[in-house]
């Protein structure tokens, strides 16, 4: 196989593109940390543990649920399922991408060189949840959340508990659209004894659950705007991203879950950066 192809091959299996998820979060909470931008070499740290923690959790995902992928027909063609890729390749993709974030939490500081462990952690055993717990939605969640207090250790090299409301803001954002996700895998997360929200509770429930989860994250984002300052910059951030996530649950129902693609991929990472624009430009502006 060319270098090429197998560095495509490797994108797609990581699904490299929807690192916009996280990546505006956590440089919203550098720049809330900072006040303003972060030294470029801790945003450059930052970004490198970022991506590579992600590279790592989504590489051992796919390694986690290589049989169970092969058994589902939405995600047989997968890499892995589809023996494009091996397993030997994939376990040394999660050596050197793990021992990158090491790497970028070392040459950040004390704290976050403790802590990289344990988040580490985290980010690998979402894959076994739903193996356990119908709740594996908020373990994602927490998986994504940690990043906004994350960048903000990194940069003050302690933690503020104000810039924890951003991560459980992020906890139930992401929380909310992976049940509704899950809701294409409802008679397959059946069959084969996988746990998930649609799957315990219905597809409705798991709809009126998500919406719930997202009308609970804005007033986090409400409370976030007045407990640092920001003002109308970032009122109106949140008012722009409440409209977004209105949309998306307009395409979307119970009967009829044909655009959940555009809904998961598009839509959330446009709020994602959206949101990041707004919540940046109060910093500086009140600056």
């Amino acid at each position: 196989m060319s270098g090429r192809k197998s560095a495509k091959l490797t994108l797609e299996m990581i699904k490299w593109e929807h690192s916009v998820f996280a990546l505006p979060f956590a440089l919203t909470g550098a720049v809330l940390a900072a006040d303003g931008w972060p030294h470029a070499r801790v945003l450059l740290w930052i970004v490198v543990c970022m991506v590579s923690a992600r590279s790592a959790a989504m590489a051992f995902n796919r390694l986690a649920d290589a049989e169970l992928d092969a058994a589902n027909p939405r995600t047989a063609m997968r890499a892995l399922p589809a023996g494009l890729v091996t397993r030997p390749f994939v376990y040394a993709f999660i050596a050197v991408t793990a021992a990158v974030f090491l790497l970028g939490a070392a040459m950040l500081n004390r704290l976050t060189l403790i802590l990289a462990a344990p988040t580490l952690a985290v980010l690998l055993a979402y894959s076994y949840m739903k193996r356990i717990t119908r709740w594996s939605h908020l373990v994602l969640g927490l998986a994504l959340g940690i990043a906004p207090s994350a960048a903000w250790i990194a940069v003050r090299g302690s933690l503020d508990w104000r810039i924890a409301v951003l991560s459980l803001a992020v906890l139930l954002w992401v929380g909310g659209f992976d049940m509704l996700y899950a809701c294409q895998d409802f008679e397959h997360d059946r069959t084969v004894g996988l746990n998930s929200i649609p799957q315990a509770f219905g597809v409705d429930s798991a709809f009126w659950m998500a919406r719930g989860m997202h009308l609970a994250m804005l007033a986090l984002l409400l409370w976030l705007v007045r407990l640092f300052g920001l003002g109308p910059i970032a009122l109106a951030g949140v008012i722009l991203v409440a409209s977004l996530l209105l949309y998306e649950h307009s395409i979307v129902s119970p009967r009829d879950l044909r655009r959940m693609n555009a809904a998961f991929f598009t839509l959330n990472g446009i709020i994602s950066v959206v949101f990041f624009c707004f919540f940046a430009a109060a910093v500086f502006f009140r600056r």
